[in-house]
C-alpha cells in the first residue's frame, strides 16, 4: 500500500478519537447524561473499531473521488467534508433520533450536528493533505 493511504488514515483516526472521546465522554458527558440515552458501561473499543473502519475507507475512497490531478487539495478537502460530513450525518444522527428513547430528540440532533461538523472541519482538510503529501512530487506539485 502507497504510503498515502496510511497518512491518510492516520489524519482520519488521531483527531477523531480524540475529538469523539473528549466531545462525549468528558466536555458535553452531562448533556448526554441528561438525555438518559448512554449505557453508564461505554464499550470504547467498538467506538475505535467503528473509527478504524470509517478511516480505512476514506483513506481509500478519496484519492478516488477526489484526485489531486483534478482538483486542488482544498477544493477536494471541501467536496470531501461535505458530501462525507452529510452522509456521515445522515447514519449516526438521524436513525439514532428516530428509534432510541432520548430525554430531547432536538438536544441530541444539535449535540451531534455540531460534533459532525466540527470532525469533518478538521478530519477533510488533514485528509486530503495527507493524500497529497503521500503522491509522488510531480502529481502533487501539479496541483498546488
Amino acid at each position: 500500500m502507497r504510503k498515502s493511504y496510511w497518512l491518510a488514515v492516520l489524519a482520519y483516526l488521531l483527531p477523531t478519537f480524540p475529538l469523539g472521546y473528549f466531545w462525549h465522554l468528558v466536555i458535553f458527558a452531562d448533556r448526554y447524561h441528561q438525555l438518559e440515552m448512554y449505557r453508564e458501561d461505554v464499550i470504547i473499543p467498538l467506538g475505535l473499531a467503528s473509527m478504524v473502519i470509517q478511516a480505512l475507507f476514506f483513506a481509500w475512497a478519496f484519492p478516488r473521488l477526489f484526485p489531486s490531478t483534478r482538483m486542488t487539495w482544498q477544493r477536494g478537502a471541501l467536496a470531501f467534508g461535505c458530501i462525507f460530513g452529510v452522509m456521515a450525518w445522515s447514519f449516526a444522527v438521524l436513525p439514532v433520533a428516530a428509534k432510541y428513547r432520548m430525554s430531547s430528540v432536538p438536544d441530541f440532533i444539535a449535540l451531534e450536528t455540531c460534533f459532525t461538523a466540527i470532525q469533518f472541519a478538521v478530519v477533510a482538510p488533514l485528509l486530503a493533505l495527507a493524500c497529497r503529501l503521500g503522491e509522488p512530487k510531480s502529481a502533487a506539485s501539479t496541483s498546488a
